[in-house]
């Protein structure tokens, strides 16, 4: 039997390393207007206010950048992309959540979400990605602005990302409410909500 690759080893139960570099996406892509664009930070946060930034501001925040694999759902991962981008823990220590708050919303265009719990969306490996491969995001991939939420599976990496809402009860988003695990972890295959145990989702 041949030995699998260093590639090979990275991959999730299920996945499969994918020919070239497929986009998926729901919906038309969106354009890009920076003189009106705005990203809001809301919910419950410790101030109790709305926070929003320009794009002229979120392009001026630090950057980090994470190599991580990318693993689609539906079942092809993509092997050490490099993104460059604002991290999730700059916007969390910019913009603090109130004590309780135990989920996030990750808002896009076209009302678009996806939920993620703050133990993961506070991760370092987690950003609001401005680039790939070391470009300026393509359209297709999310331009200007898109979520990384490597560890999980790609839906969870919300492209055209809008806002963050600040969650102290968990509530699902567009895809966990169209039948999707609300966690979302590739490493145990939690594709589906009928897969969920408890605690896994909303009650």
């Amino acid at each position: 039997m041949p030995e699998m690759s260093e590639e090979e080893n990275r991959l999730p139960p299920g996945q499969h390393i994918a020919r070239g570099r497929p986009v998926i996406h729901y919906g038309r892509v969106p354009t890009f207007r920076p003189q009106t664009w705005r990203f809001q930070v809301f919910g419950a946060t410790a101030s109790g206010q709305v926070h929003e930034f320009t794009w002229d501001q979120f392009a001026g925040l630090p950057k980090t950048s994470v190599i991580a694999d990318f693993h689609c759902v539906t079942k092809f991962s993509i092997m050490g992309y490099e993104w460059a981008g604002v991290s999730a823990p700059e916007l969390l220590e910019r913009v603090p959540p109130a004590a309780g708050v135990r989920h996030v919303m990750i808002w896009a265009e076209y009302g678009y979400s996806a939920n993620v719990r703050m133990d993961d969306f506070a991760r370092e490996s987690t950003l609001f990605a401005t680039e790939l491969e070391d470009k300026q995001l393509s359209p297709e991939r999310g331009y200007p602005l898109r979520a990384i939420v490597p560890h999980l599976y790609a839906w969870k990496s919300v492209k055209w990302a809008r806002g963050i809402e600040y969650l102290t009860d968990d509530r699902r988003g567009f895809w966990e409410e169209r039948g999707y695990h609300n966690v979302g972890d590739p490493w145990t295959e939690q594709r589906y909500s009928y897969q969920e145990e408890p605690g896994d989702g909303p009650l």
